[in-house]
C-alpha cells in the first residue's frame, strides 16, 4: 500500500520564497465573482386601496398590526387557544424542521470556504515476487510498511463560485425563514377563522332554539284555543310543522358546530376526543382593521418575502453556472509518516510531504455548460415572474377583503332594519289572528320571515368577522421581513411571535 501523495501536479514550487508568493498571487484573485449581483425586480404598486373607500380608520394605539394581531378582537378565549398554536400545532412543527434543514445546507455549503483535511493509518507485510526482472535488487524481498498520512485539499474561490453558491443558499434559506412564518400566520388565521365560525353557529343555534321556545308557546295556545273550538285542526298541524322544522334546523347546526370544534382541535396539537370547545354566541362586530399604505405591503407579507428571496437565490445561481468557464484551481498538501518498523515511524527521517497545486478547465463539453447557465437565466425569470404573481395576488386579496368588509357593514345595517320590519309584521299577524280577523297561515308567514331576517343577520355578523381575519392574513399579520435572519445570522434560530 502506497502513502497518499499528491503526485500528478501540474504547478510544483520547489523554492519556499517562490512559494509563498505564488501562493499569495493565487488568492489574491479570490476577490473576482463572477455573476450578476442582486437588485429586486420592481413591482407594480398602487398608491391607494381602491377598496379602502369609506373604510373606518383604526383608531391611534392601532395604526400597525402587532404579532399577536388576534387581540384586535378582545376575546380571551381566542387569545387562550391562539398561545397553544406556537406549542402544539403539527403543520408548524414541520415547517420549523424545513427551515432548520435549510439553514444545515447553508452550513454544509459554507464549509467549502475552508480547507478539506483528512488523515489516516495503514499497515501491511508485503513479499515482492522472486521472478521479477533481474534489475530489481529486492526480488523475494519481504517487508513491513507502516504510514500515517494526512492531506489538506483546498478549492480556491477565485472566480466566485463558493460564494455565489453560499449565496444562494443563504437566500433560499431566508426564504424557509419566511415560509415559515407564512405558515405560522397561516395556522393562527385559519384559527381564528373556524373559532368565529363556531361562535356564529352558537349564536344561531341560540336563536333557533329561542325561536323553539317561542313556536312552543304558541302551539300551546292553538292548542287550548282548538279545545275551545276557536281553532281547527289544520291551524294546530300548521304550528307543530312550523315548531318541528325550526327544532331540526337548531339540531342541524350542531352538525357543522362540532366539526368546527374538531378543527380548532387539530390546530393546537390536540385530538378532538380530548378537547371541547365552550359555546359563546357571536354578538359583537368586527375590529377596525389598520392597513397601512399598499407599498407597505411588500414588507409585510411572508409569502412575498419569500418569493422574493427565492428570486435571489436563482440570481446567485446564475452566477455559480458562469464560474463553470473557468479554471478550477485547487491547492493540496500531503504529509505523514512511513516506515518499515514501528520504532522509527514517528521518527525525522521517516517524514514525507508534497506540496502542490492545479488549475484544470473543461475545454469542449458539447455545449453543457452553457446549456447550464440558459437554465439559470430561465429559472431566474421564473422566479421573477412568480414573485410579480405573488405581490400581484397579494393585492388583489387585500382590495377583496376591503370590499367585503364595506359592502357587508352596509348590508348589516340594512338587514337589521329588515329584522325590524319583521318582527312588526309578525306582531301585526299574531294579532289579527288573536282578533280573528285572518288564519294562522298568516302567522306562520310571518314567523317564517322573521327567522329568515334574524338568521341572515347572525350569518352576516359571522361572515364580516371571517372577513376581517382574512383582511388581516392578507395584509401579514403584523410581520415584517426584519424578522428574516440576516447575513450571517441567518443560520440562527427563527423566533416566532409569541408574545
Amino acid at each position: 500500500m502506497s502513502l497518499l501523495v499528491v503526485r500528478k501536479t501540474q504547478i510544483r514550487v520547489s523554492n519556499p520564497k517562490t512559494r509563498i508568493i505564488f501562493f499569495a498571487s493565487v488568492l489574491s484573485l479570490a476577490g473576482c465573482t463572477v455573476g450578476p449581483d442582486y437588485r429586486r425586480p420592481a413591482a407594480e404598486v398602487p398608491a391607494t386601496y381602491k377598496e379602502a373607500g369609506n373604510w373606518k380608520p383604526a383608531q391611534p394605539n392601532e395604526q400597525n398590526l402587532g404579532g399577536n394581531w388576534w387581540e384586535l378582537f378582545q376575546d380571551p378565549q381566542l387569545n387562550a387557544l391562539e398561545k397553544q398554536v406556537n406549542v402544539s400545532n403539527q403543520n408548524l412543527k414541520a415547517a420549523e424542521a424545513q427551515y432548520t434543514q435549510a439553514r444545515a445546507l447553508v452550513r454544509y455549503y459554507r464549509a467549502d470556504y475552508f480547507p478539506t483535511l483528512s488523515g489516516g493509518a495503514s499497515a501491511s507485510r508485503n513479499k515482492i515476487s522472486e521472478n521479477r526482472p533481474p534489475s530489481l535488487a529486492t526480488n523475494g524481498a519481504t517487508y513491513n510498511d507502516f504510514q500515517i498520512p494526512f492531506e489538506l485539499s483546498y478549492e480556491v474561490d477565485v472566480w466566485g463560485r463558493v460564494r455565489r453558491n453560499v449565496e444562494s443558499y443563504r437566500d433560499q434559506a431566508q426564504a424557509s425563514a419566511a415560509d415559515l412564518a407564512a405558515v405560522n400566520l397561516s395556522m393562527h388565521a385559519q384559527l381564528a377563522l373556524d373559532y368565529f365560525q363556531a361562535r356564529t353557529l352558537d349564536a344561531e343555534e341560540q336563536l333557533l332554539n329561542s325561536t323553539v321556545t317561542q313556536y312552543q308557546q304558541a302551539l300551546e295556545l292553538i292548542e287550548s284555543r282548538f279545545a275551545g273550538g276557536l281553532a281547527s285542526d289544520l291551524e294546530v298541524q300548521q304550528a307543530k310543522t312550523q315548531l318541528e322544522t325550526t327544532r331540526a334546523q337548531a339540531i342541524d347546526v350542531a352538525v357543522a358546530r362540532a366539526q368546527y370544534e374538531h378543527a380548532v382541535a387539530v390546530l393546537i396539537g390536540k385530538p378532538p376526543a380530548n378537547f371541547s370547545l365552550a359555546p359563546l354566541p357571536l354578538t359583537t362586530p368586527p375590529p377596525s382593521i389598520p392597513m397601512g399604505l399598499p407599498s407597505e405591503l411588500l414588507e409585510r407579507r411572508p409569502d412575498i418575502a419569500a418569493a422574493e428571496r427565492r428570486m435571489a437565490a436563482a440570481n446567485a445561481q446564475i452566477g455559480v453556472a458562469k464560474a463553470a468557464y473557468y479554471p478550477t484551481i485547487s491547492l493540496g498538501a500531503t504529509g505523514g509518516f512511513e516506515s518499515g518498523a514501528l520504532g522509527t515511524l514517528l521518527t525525522g527521517p521517516s517524514a514525507l510531504w508534497s506540496v502542490g497545486g492545479s488549475a484544470i478547465a473543461p475545454i469542449f463539453d458539447a455545449g453543457r455548460r452553457r446549456a447550464n447557465v440558459d437554465q439559470a437565466l430561465a429559472a431566474y425569470d421564473q422566479n421573477v415572474a412568480n414573485y410579480r404573481e405573488t405581490v400581484l395576488t397579494g393585492f388583489q386579496q387585500v382590495e377583496d377583503n376591503l370590499a367585503a368588509l364595506r359592502i357587508l357593514e352596509h348590508e348589516a345595517q340594512v338587514q337589521e332594519a329588515a329584522v325590524v320590519a319583521a318582527q312588526k309584521y309578525l306582531e301585526l299577524a299574531n294579532t289579527r289572528y288573536k282578533g280573528g280577523v285572518t288564519s294562522y297561515l298568516e302567522v306562520t308567514t310571518a314567523q317564517s320571515a322573521a327567522l329568515s331576517d334574524e338568521v341572515t343577520a347572525v350569518n352576516i355578523l359571522g361572515r364580516r368577522m371571517v372577513d376581517a381575519v382574512t383582511l388581516v392574513q392578507a395584509l401579514g399579520g403584523g410581520w415584517n421581513t426584519s424578522e428574516l435572519p440576516q447575513r450571517p445570522e441567518c443560520c440562527g434560530k427563527l423566533a416566532m411571535n409569541s408574545k
